[in-house]
């Protein structure tokens, strides 16, 4: 594997280059970065942009991983989410449709012009609409998707809201829209301001950024939106060179796409180590997004981010597990307060109950796909890691939790109260107290 353990750790990294949208384990990683260290990302937008423009193999736009010190298979890495800033003063989104013909197989990962027969064509934009991106090769419309309703929204200067913009301001934003983008100098992507959608002008949207992808690097070559139990599925017996079976898809993903809008700043996520260095990478920025994403796409973005990442040694769990914000857990899993507390002392006292167990919250990710499937997988996980049965987790979920829909059709979290010395046992104990001042 080609990665950056024989040069000089570092204790910084400034990250400005991309993928093209394949996550590889033999591509060359960055860094070192020192166990602690810092990783500073420009990141570009994922969804639309690299999805109208097939050259790029994965439905994202994805930073190059960056190698860990010390994180070695069978560990886990916690990322400290420093911060999380939106650079693009517009975005582009809406639900989609994959024209018959543009793909071989998938449209997020074997773009196909009909006309030349060219899979991963490259493209050029003239003019703009949802015709203007053409194959180099013979001019062609390039589509291998479609907005079946779609907005142009634009940001105020503080960041806190968007407005969905009229089709004259929208057309306005699409003969500038790299610079509208803010696409970072590296990035390959067609901007999808370009197809100047505007069906629903004058909705008032609230900003909440967080990280639509966030992980550690898949232990096969893997498109980067796929690296995940929903859209992984998609691989198994694909008729592209990208074709895995599910029992490849289950050993080598990492579930570092998400969409789960709690990775936001101030979180802690902690992820799998499947290749020697971790390669932690990111991309995907969301302007906001509710439950589900159940638009398919939301309003990506380009941005700034600062992660501070720490190893977890032998960490026990195939996917991620999140430490919220406190606002952000479901109100049944929130730690109790000193009033609720010292009640329960005394429902113990009159009860003799000898003590009261110290909890946590804590969210494990599962994915699958459909969200059924990942219920299973996230209970699963959970058990796994917390030494109990599925029944117990099942039981604790339901009076100190809830599932949360992360993305449709298949992330959940599995997000509820837990012994605190079960998480000591596994070595997230302190990730927890740290997070929710226990």
């Amino acid at each position: 594997m080609a990665d950056g353990s024989r040069a000089p750790t570092r204790r910084s990294i400034v990250v400005s280059d991309f993928t093209n949208s394949v996550l590889d384990p033999e591509a060359p990683m960055l860094g070192p970065v020192e166990n602690g260290g810092t990783i500073i990302a420009n990141t570009a937008p994922g969804c639309w942009g690299p999805m109208i423009t097939p050259a790029l193999r994965g439905g994202h736009e994805v930073t190059r991983p960056v190698y860990i010190e010390g994180a070695e298979v069978g560990d886990g890495v916690a990322i400290r989410i420093r911060d999380i800033t939106v650079t693009s003063l517009a975005t582009a989104s809406g639900h989609d449709s994959s024209p018959e013909g543009f793909c071989l197989g998938d449209p997020y990962v074997a773009g196909r012009c009909p006309v030349c027969e060219t899979v991963w064509p490259e493209t050029h934009v003239e003019g703009i609409g949802q015709q203007a991106v053409k194959c180099d090769r013979c001019g062609n419309a390039v589509t291998p998707f479609a907005i079946v309703h779609g907005y142009t929204v634009t940001f105020d200067e503080s960041r806190a809201v968007g407005l969905t913009l009229p089709q004259a301001a929208a057309e306005t934003i699409a003969r500038e829209a790299n610079h509208y983008a803010a696409l970072p100098d590296q990035s390959r992507q067609h901007s999808i301001l370009t197809f100047a959608p505007s069906d629903m002008p004058g909705t008032l949207v609230r900003m909440r950024p967080f990280m639509g992808q966030l992980g550690t690097c898949p232990s096969m070559a893997m498109p980067d939106s796929h690296n995940a139990g929903d859209f992984g599925s998609f691989l198994v017996g694909a008729p592209h060179d990208y074709a895995i079976t599910a029992e490849q898809l289950a050993e080598h993903k990492t579930d570092g796409h998400m969409d789960i809008d709690a990775v936001r700043a101030g979180a802690i996520l902690v992820c799998p180590v499947k290749v020697r260095g971790a390669g932690v990478y990111m991309g995907d920025m969301h302007a906001g997004q509710g439950d589900g994403e159940i638009a398919g796409h939301t309003m990506d973005v380009a941005g700034s981010v600062t992660l501070q990442v720490e190893v977890v040694k032998n960490y026990p769990l195939d996917g991620p597990v999140l430490f919220p914000l406190e606002e952000d857990l479901p109100p049944m899993a929130r730690p109790f307060t000193a009033a609720e507390t010292a009640k329960g002392q005394r429902l113990a006292a009159r009860w003799g109950v000898a003590e009261i167990e110290p909890l946590a919250p804590i969210s494990v990710i599962g994915t699958a796909a459909n969200l059924n499937l990942a219920i299973e997988n996230g209970l699963a996980r959970a058990a796994k890691l917390l030494g109990m049965t599925v029944a117990e987790v099942r039981n604790r979920a339901t009076v100190n939790g809830a599932i949360e829909i992360g993305r449709a059709p298949g992330v959940i979290q599995v997000t509820f109260l837990a012994p605190l010395s079960r998480l000591d046992a596994v070595g997230l104990g302190d990730y927890a107290r740290e997070q929710y001042n226990l």
